[in-house]
């Protein structure tokens, strides 16, 4: 990052008070107090987390070690899936697990005691095929029950699974499973996205003949007529059937490893993210509890997918360590019309919403109007994380999708964080214009390239600077990639984005380090000019780069998605230019717009800023194997 502080340029002082009806569920009702109580004790917090799990041996000590070379409830011996599915069949086999949903109409649900039949009948088949505890299996798999029955089968017997989401190219795909050494993938024929059948198959066919250590592919198929299946295949309906559905768990130690997962990766070779069943599993369950007051009774719709970390941790190991029963919705959330996640809330009484930024703006381009046609009136709180939610998409969930009802909170985190780590209690009074502040005992700091702690209100690298059990225990086969997380700013986790803490401690995270703009001199976040475009009733969606400038070092060119019923015009174009200086005055104003029918974005849909730059120089692409098609 470019020596010198990050000028926060959006600020619109606004305080909303949570709704009079979220007082009525909230557990919490001071942030800030129940923040000051846990840091007087951090270990205590965490130990109380730990407490939560199913334990076949107790751990011996809450944390042991440093930041960077952490041990969660060592001596602890355990199987993650015993704490997400045993315990609740014996109390409630009936209870739903998931309602599934799918783009064409289709909807089927399953329950506790039924999903642990079919990962039992899939656990047993991976054993008899030779799957051995620390055996990693690549799935490559929908969002989908059978997605997420695949990871708890590896999880049953101590195999570590590597979900790579469904849609990545055969040669991301084959690097994953390269990288990570797995022999067994479990796949899927087809997905469906906007009214089409999506070819899989050639994906994992390609990726899985250039793997060499593959020796089995085990392939769920959907599409009519079935394709002959290769040598090394096997049909998922037929591979567990006839199988037992008791598996006996395989116990292991708090901190071997759970899982692998891939960072999507917008700059630089991905890396496989480790987590583990004890420190992972305790803080991920605690942390999704405790943030949102979501309940077993409640109706919970996730729209992340469990090709990414939000889907580990609140659609899969989260959520069925809470016993919550939550909706799967495979497709497109605007197919078969743009009100299609409107429909969803209506038709199932959601009642807690967690979604991205992305599908807030996606929403905003529709309008209010779309929002007020449908009865949402079941929604008691929205959650949002994976980039910077802007005021003016948060100020459109909280009036036309909340009605003003329902809390709408903002949330950061990241892969290698595991769970929620800062933003807004649903009991907060909330500040648009901010990211919030911790959420338990995590220790936040705003610093500058030598580590020290900026003045307030100005910007620098965000760093934590103490442990939580959810955090990543290592890089899959590259451990020095790991130390470099905790010695860029030694005695620090270091994020790799840029944020402010204000006078009064609250956190505006503004985006990666590398999305800085330098305009004459003044260091600006892409976060800041961006909310500033969308702020304008003409504009959906914004991408922010800098080019150079012979005179100014930089100067910020927008790329711009208008919103139905907008025109690309001089005068819009001039009316953008108006307003973003109005509101961030002339540093942040944009030298040029440029109006695009869409933006280039990943596939967990963050905006590629990479991408735009090189395009705009004319330069090579890079790494694209993670760009939304």
């Amino acid at each position: 990052m470019p020596e010198g502080l990050i000028e926060n340029l959006l600020t619109t002082g606004e305080r909303i008070p949570a709704p009079a009806q979220t007082r009525q569920w909230a557990t919490i009702p001071d942030q800030q107090a129940w923040n000051a109580r846990l840091a007087r004790d951090p270990l205590d917090f965490w130990r109380a987390c730990g407490e939560r799990l199913l334990w076949s041996v107790a751990p011996n000590a809450t944390f042991e070690g440093t930041l960077g070379d952490a041990k969660w409830y060592s001596g602890g011996r355990l199987n993650a899936t015993v704490s997400c599915l045993d315990r609740h069949v014996l109390t409630h086999p009936d209870a739903v697990a998931y309602h599934y949903l799918r783009e064409d109409g289709l909807e089927q649900s399953i329950g506790y005691r039924e999903l642990l039949g079919a990962v039992n009948r899939l656990a047993n088949a991976l054993k008899q095929d030779g799957v051995k505890t620390g055996d990693r299996v690549c799935i490559y798999m929908p969002l989908s029950i059978e997605g997420i029955t695949a990871m708890l089968a590896c999880a049953r017997i101590g195999a570590v699974h590597s979900v790579v989401y469904a849609g990545l190219g055969a040669t991301a795909l084959r690097d994953r499973i390269e990288d990570a050494g797995a022999e067994v993938v479990i796949g899927a024929d087809i997905t469906y996205r906007r009214g089409c059948e999506i070819d899989l198959k050639k994906i994992l066919d390609d990726a899985t003949g250039g793997a060499p250590k593959v020796r089995r592919i085990i392939t769920w198929r959907r599409r009519h007529p079935l394709e002959p299946l290769g040598l090394l295949e096997r049909d998922w309906a037929t591979y567990s059937e006839g199988k037992s559905e008791v598996c006996e768990p395989a116990i292991l130690e708090a901190n071997d490893p759970l899982f692998i997962l891939y960072t999507s990766g917008t700059t630089g070779k991905p890396k496989g993210v480790v987590m583990s069943h004890g420190g992972y599993l305790a803080g991920a369950s605690a942390m999704l509890q405790h943030t949102t007051d979501l309940t077993p009774d409640d109706v919970y719709w996730c729209t992340s997918d469990i090709g990414w970390i939000v889907g580990h941790s609140l659609i899969v190991y989260g959520a069925l360590a809470n016993r919550y029963q939550s909706i799967l919705r495979e497709g497109s959330p605007d197919w078969p019309s743009p009100a299609a996640a409107y429909e969803v809330i209506a038709k199932h009484r959601v009642t807690k919403l967690y979604t991205a930024p992305t599908l807030a703006r996606m929403l905003m381009r529709f309008g209010p109007e779309l929002a007020a046609a449908h009865d949402l009136s079941s929604l008691q709180a929205v959650f949002c994380a994976g980039e910077p939610l802007n005021p003016e998409a948060w100020r459109f969930l909280f009036e036309s999708v909340g009605q003003g009802r329902a809390a709408v909170c903002n949330q950061w985190w990241q892969t290698e964080t595991g769970a929620m780590m800062l933003g807004f209690l649903p009991s907060s009074t909330i500040r648009p214009d901010r990211s919030g502040t911790a959420l338990g005992p995590i220790e936040f700091d705003v610093v500058n390239s030598a580590g020290e702690t900026v003045p307030r209100g100005s910007g620098g690298l965000l760093v934590i600077r103490n442990p939580w059990p959810h955090m990543f225990s290592g890089v899959w086969g590259d451990p020095a990639r790991y130390r470099q997380y905790f010695e860029q700013i030694p005695g620090t986790y270091t994020a790799g984005d840029v944020a402010t803490i204000d006078a009064e401690g609250y956190i505006t995270v503004l985006g990666r380090a590398d999305d800085v703009l330098n305009v004459a001199g003044h260091r600006i976040a892409t976060a800041d000019v961006e909310s500033a475009l969308v702020s304008h009733p003409a504009c959906g969606e914004a991408g922010v780069i800098g080019k150079p400038d012979a005179i100014k070092g930089e100067v910020i060119k927008a790329f711009v998605v208008l919103r139905q019923g907008h025109e690309p015009t001089r005068e819009l174009r001039d009316s953008l230019v108006e307003h973003v200086r109005y509101h961030l005055g002339p540093i942040g104003t944009p030298a040029e717009i440029e109006f695009v029918p869409k933006l280039p974005k990943t596939r967990s849909g963050k905006i590629m800023r990479r991408l735009l730059k090189a395009q705009e120089a004319g330069l090579e692409l890079g790494d694209t194997t993670t760009l939304e098609e």
